[in-house]
């Protein structure tokens, strides 16, 4: 059976710590060459190399691309992410707590809070609010907890006030 692109698409990203920034780079685009500038999967794929390698500023536009083409499955919560991440290194802080924010809101409990929560957390405290990140942090660290878990909650949401 054939390789399909995202199967090509993941063994570069399995390979990527061993390869140089420069292969990671020329990979990843003759794959997205392949799609086109108009695929959202591409164009996400587009920004995460260059977010990876340290290019936030062209990585920004393209993850707003790749969502605004309708990005779908997996991807589209990893570009929210990813771009509020990027939006937070690049100062732009409001922008990335407003991503994250309405990430949360929407998607509620899935596989995607704790991460949105985690960068959440990081993006609060670049802005100068550590009471507030500590408290998103601790709130997503309390449903782990085999033990306090309740009373953890209660603590950390009253670090907001």
């Amino acid at each position: 059976m054939a390789e399909t692109w995202d199967d090509r698409v993941a063994q570069v990203w399995a390979e990527a710590e061993q390869l140089s920034d420069d292969v990671v780079l020329s990979r990843i685009d003759a794959l997205v060459e392949e799609r086109g500038d108009a695929d959202a999967a591409a164009a996400f794929e587009a920004a995460s190399v260059r977010d990876y390698l340290g290019h936030e500023a062209e990585a920004a536009p393209l993850y707003r691309r790749a969502l605004q083409s309708g990005l779908t499955g997996p991807r589209r919560p990893q570009a929210t992410i990813q771009l509020a991440s990027t939006l937070r290194t690049l100062g732009r802080h409001d922008e990335a707590l407003d991503l994250l924010e309405e990430h949360l809101a929407e998607h509620g409990d899935d596989e995607w809070t704790s991460p949105a929560a985690a960068f959440l957390a990081l993006t609060l405290a670049s802005a100068g609010r550590e009471r507030e990140a500590a408290s998103v942090a601790l709130v997503a660290l309390s449903a782990t907890l085999p033990a306090y878990s309740g009373a953890v909650r209660r603590y950390a949401l009253q670090l907001r006030r």
